[in-house]
């Protein structure tokens, strides 16, 4: 009888074979592979979507509650696989893992390129003033830390002041190495004028990348206090690891400094070239919003390669854990939420 009750409830969970094109759904995992590079590149795509920025809130319910019927076997007639992953995709890209609270749009990664975009042609302006240079080193460092916090491990609590610290350690950080190397450019009497003005346009690189890391590291220091949790191969609990708290930070820095290097390096060598053509010396107006065009295609290549160097659910063996957490399950290894 239990057999038969079993067989009954996974036939209605199963979708539908209208989408062939669709592999066979299964629930809080990825659609493509996450063993290499490209099935992750694949998979966040679908995570930085910014389409799904326009999902109604209708929508997401339908989404949340046709996930919700897979769950416990209710599953409509006739839903297919690709109905489902696009659920999965809209519940994911909108909906915090941990805490299934909706993230506030220009925080969520699928809003990070069109949000963060802005701030990146500001970062590249010529002729930047103290002023200037401060402002949008602080505006980007606000923008990273918001979007860091949004997209934490959240298995733990974190107290409000965390995050105050890791904000402005970042702030003052990025700010200090940023104004501190156009000090340097300006004082360089070997550069030119022109010289002077390319190099200008490389500072905002060292200066974000090492404060990237700032920020990852001080806004989820709460992590490597009290551990983050690993789960077996089932998704039950097996404990609460400061090993793979260390890990997930240093996975996450290592993106931080991959991101910024396309997004500030290859936007003021191309504008090297294109301002040097007829048309844009002939038109200078064109400049920023050419500018604006080339940062907007740097970083909607960046982010996707960036954060696909590694799972989002990570792996790691019990063998290198605590000895607790090794005793706590047989499985020979365990995943952890290595946060965005």
């Amino acid at each position: 009888m239990a057999d038969t009750t079993t067989t009954a409830s996974a036939a209605a969970a199963s979708p539908a074979n209208a989408s062939t094109d669709a592999p066979p759904f299964q629930l809080g995992k990825p659609r493509f592979q996450q063993t290499s590079f490209y099935g992750r590149l694949r998979h966040f795509l679908d995570i930085i979507d910014p389409r799904t920025l326009f999902v109604t809130e209708r929508r997401l319910r339908e989404a949340v509650q046709l996930l919700e019927d897979y769950k416990h076997g209710t599953l409509r007639p006739g839903v297919t696989n690709e109905q489902l992953w696009g659920a999965q995709k809209i519940k994911q890209a909108i909906l915090h893992p941990d805490t299934n609270e909706k993230i506030f749009m220009p925080f969520r990664m699928s809003g990070y390129i069109p949000f963060g975009t802005p701030i990146v042609v500001g970062l590249l302006l010529p002729n930047q003033t103290l002023a200037s240079t401060v402002f949008w080193q602080w505006l980007n460092q606000s923008h990273n830390a918001c979007v860091n916090y949004a997209n934490r491990n959240a298995t733990k609590p974190s107290p409000a002041s965390k995050f105050i610290q890791g904000y402005l350690g970042a702030v003052i950080s990025a700010v200090s190495i940023a104004v501190g190397l156009n000090v340097l450019v300006q004082k360089a009497n070997k550069f030119t004028p022109a010289t002077r003005l390319l190099v200008q346009r490389f500072v905002p690189f060292p200066a974000v990348a090492s404060a990237n890391i700032c920020n990852v590291v001080l806004m989820r220091y709460g992590e490597l206090e009290e551990g983050i949790d690993v789960l077996d191969a089932d998704g039950n609990l097996v404990g609460s690891s400061k090993i793979a708290a260390r890990h997930a930070l240093l996975e996450t820095a290592l993106t931080r400094v991959v991101l910024p290097m396309p997004i500030l390096v290859l936007p003021p060598i191309v504008m090297s070239m294109l301002e040097k053509t007829a048309l844009l010396q002939a038109r200078p107006r064109l400049l920023l919003p050419v500018q604006s065009l080339v940062c907007l295609a740097a970083f909607g290549l960046a982010l996707p390669l960036a954060i696909s160097l590694f799972p989002q659910m990570s792996e790691i063996e019990t063998s290198q854990l605590e000895p607790e957490i090794a005793r706590a399950t047989s499985s020979r290894t365990v995943v952890y939420n290595k946060g965005l």
